[in-house]
């Protein structure tokens, strides 16, 4: 008779366990969570240090003259982006998303950029274009963008670097 009450009452506590159980699990796999987030937050700030960081952003205006393919990014003689855009991308930038290329750290003081850009133009034919830019790095961070613009009276894009203040 013992042996019948001791199984029926660990039958009766199983759900509550099991229960308390996911609940615990549930709560671990949150903290993982958190931890993780706060790990690539760090990994971040100690790989691209704000003072040093320069942010290249990509833009496109209209976009009825060009449909970017893919842009290649050197910074001072040094490749360090290559984007190949799908046409949900294309979409985006259409309506007005602005696209992170590339992050990088550089010293305070002079740069050039160079982007290799490659799409479609007016009526189908292809577009290969070089637009170069220099900015001043100071202290803080530092973005440039790389805006493509329709230029109507041309009937062609106009690709150039602006910097965000």
């Amino acid at each position: 008779m013992r042996r019948v009450v001791i199984v029926l009452l660990l039958l009766a506590f199983s759900p509550l366990q099991s229960a308390e159980l996911d609940k615990d699990l549930a709560d671990f796999k949150r903290e993982v969570l958190e931890v993780n987030k706060r790990l690539l937050l760090l990994e971040e700030e100690l790989l691209f240090p704000a003072d040093t960081q320069v942010g290249v952003y990509v833009s496109l205006d209209v976009g009825h003259f060009f449909e970017p393919d893919s842009i290649t990014l050197e910074l001072d003689g040094e490749v360090i982006a290559s984007h190949l855009y799908t046409e949900k991308e294309v979409r985006a930038l259409r309506n007005g998303a602005v696209q992170r290329l590339a992050v990088a750290n550089v010293k305070n003081g002079g740069h050039e950029l160079v982007a290799f850009v490659t799409g479609d133009g007016p009526q189908g034919t292809e577009i290969r274009r070089g637009v170069n830019g220099q900015f001043e790095k100071g202290h803080g961070r530092h973005f440039v963008q790389l805006h493509i613009e329709d230029d109507a009276a041309k009937q062609q894009p106009r690709f150039r670097f602006r910097e965000w203040r």
